[in-house]
């Protein structure tokens, strides 16, 4: 059988990072409903803390260098892995919803581990940001959202087989419903007039402001996320085997570590 691997070694110190940057990250997400009208100038809050989540990330790739959390094959994998995703969000992105970069993450999570996964989110939105130009004030929600999806990969259930390819095809569809979801709320407070019934309204009512953004996700890009849930599940379903394969005979010849959790029957090894 084989032993499920991580690239990036969650130490004590990075586990704490990494909850610390997840935190933070949802709080910048919901911050209109948590964040009172008008405290520590709440529209300027969620830059600020994206700031300090940016530095937070940095902390746990260098500190992980220089524990040996990640040796230098797990960062050439993340480098690689990085560019891949660079390269494949263009043929994609702006079409219908249609993204071709979310079947990498959550496979890669899988194997690789959460770590791995939440690095690698943000590791290759910003590589495709510099790439395509599309570096702004939403770039930080992306790269944040896209970690959230790679880490979450690493924390599925076990599985094998043709079961595991249709746990992680579910996941990747809800996943890309979740990423809309969130991306939707860097800008949902800024987009409408407040006139609109679905605008936000600093001061509402927990219950209301989150029926009004509900209703906003739903009108504004319910059709749109669908189109990037379906691409992940056919993406996943279709090239999920042979990318899962890939991606542990690489993790076997770099002998990344084992966490002891079993996925699978041992393929014979090759080379």
């Amino acid at each position: 059988m084989n032993r499920a691997v991580t690239a990036i070694r969650l130490t004590p110190r990075t586990g704490v990072v990494m909850t610390l940057a997840a935190f933070l990250g949802l709080v910048a997400f919901f911050w209109p409903f948590v964040v009172a009208p008008g405290t520590f100038g709440s529209n300027y809050a969620p830059p600020l803390v994206f700031g300090v989540l940016l530095i937070l990330v940095l902390c746990v790739i260098l500190s992980e260098i220089a524990e040996g959390g990640i040796d230098s094959k797990a960062l050439a994998m993340l480098g690689v892995l990085s560019a891949v995703n660079a390269a494949l969000r263009p043929l994609g992105a702006g079409t219908a919803g249609i993204e071709t970069v979310f079947f990498v993450l959550v496979l890669a999570g899988r194997v690789y581990g959460p770590g791995f996964g939440f690095t690698l989110g943000c590791t290759s939105l910003f590589a495709s940001a510099l790439i395509t130009g599309g570096v702004g004030p939403w770039m930080p929600y992306q790269m944040f959202g896209c970690a959230f999806v790679g880490m979450l990969a690493g924390f599925l259930p076990r599985a094998d087989g043709r079961l595991e390819v249709m746990l992680l095809a579910v996941y990747g569809s809800l996943s890309g419903y979740l990423f809309g979801f969130l991306l939707n709320l860097s800008f949902w407070p800024f987009s409408l007039a407040p006139g609109s019934s679905i605008a936000y309204l600093p001061g509402l009512p927990f219950t209301e402001q989150w029926q009004r953004y509900v209703a906003f996700d739903i009108a504004t890009s319910l059709g749109w996320d669908t189109g990037r849930a379906v691409t992940n599940f056919v993406c996943v379903a279709l090239a999920g085997p042979a990318v899962l394969t890939t991606f542990r005979r690489a993790a076997r010849r770099a002998r990344f570590r084992a966490t002891g959790r079993f996925e699978g029957p041992r393929r014979p090894a090759e080379g």
